[in-house]
């Protein structure tokens, strides 16, 4: 399977203009499977509630149509960060389409910073679902800091974590290393590079998306400008769960004794 993270930094708020530069950068990849950063198509530095609300679209909204669209002309499932609005709240959302239409919506658990005044955290447990010839899981960027997050991903039977993001600390892309190597799966994080300060609030972010592989091993972009990486994968290697001959990673696991619980 042909994967890509795409790495591009969208001009805050040119939702239109972003979608059409990701259609372009996707369709050069000429991947079975494209991954874009988080909030894609509108930007990140959202001033306030109402603002993120207003650039906010449902999971029927026209994001998801185009990408359909570019996913059935280019025959590659897409996964790509948006703010979602559905029932009254606005969540920080991972979309995944395939030709046929929407295959998946993901709603960010763990919020960074400043998400906190901006979006309500995922309400539902992390989960895979069948994209392919893969399975797949969703997880947004911050999420990497809690190992439960990617553990539970293959715990559910993903084979590659699709990993949305726009990283600001340092230490993710290293971390996805052991992410990776403790599940055995693969990951693709595709994150966001350059400068967002439309509010006078200036963020960077660390670009070097990265593909992950089962062993630890990887291939990184150099730097935060926009770019395509790809690699190809054999996601059968996710489902060969042993470390040595006599250790595996799920059987070796003893839950019962991992938490200890006050007594009443």
């Amino acid at each position: 399977m042909r994967v890509a993270a795409i790495q591009m930094t969208p001009e805050f708020g040119q939702i239109e203009r972003n979608r059409e530069r990701a259609a372009a950068l996707i369709e050069c990849a000429e991947s079975d499977l494209a991954v874009l950063p988080e909030m894609a198509f509108t930007g990140y530095c959202f001033a306030s509630r109402a603002e993120a609300a207003e650039a906010a679209e449902t999971a029927e909204g026209s994001s998801v149509r185009r990408m359909t669209e570019l996913s059935k002309r280019l025959n590659t499932i897409i996964c790509f960060g948006f703010p979602e609005r559905s029932s009254g709240l606005i969540y920080n959302s991972a979309a995944l389409v395939g030709p046929a239409g929407l295959i998946a919506v993901y709603r960010k658990i763990h919020l960074f910073n400043d998400e906190k005044d901006l979006f309500a955290p995922g309400p539902t447990p992390f989960f895979a679902v069948r994209a392919g010839a893969a399975t797949v899981g969703m997880m947004i960027c911050f999420d990497w800091f809690f190992p439960e997050a990617a553990r539970s991903l293959a715990l559910a039977g993903a084979q590659i974590i699709l990993h949305p993001a726009n990283l600001i600390l340092a230490y993710c892309q290293e971390a996805m290393v052991t992410r990776c190597l403790e599940n055995r799966v693969f990951a693709v994080t595709a994150n966001r590079g350059g400068q967002e300060q439309p509010h006078g609030k200036t963020i960077t972010f660390t670009g070097q998306s990265q593909i992950t592989r089962p062993d630890g091993s990887y291939e990184r972009l150099p730097d935060r400008k926009d770019g395509i990486l790809v690699a190809d994968i054999d996601t059968q290697r996710a489902d060969d769960k042993s470390v040595t001959d006599k250790n595996h990673v799920w059987r070796d696991r003893r839950p019962e004794l991992y938490f200890q619980r006050e007594k009443e």
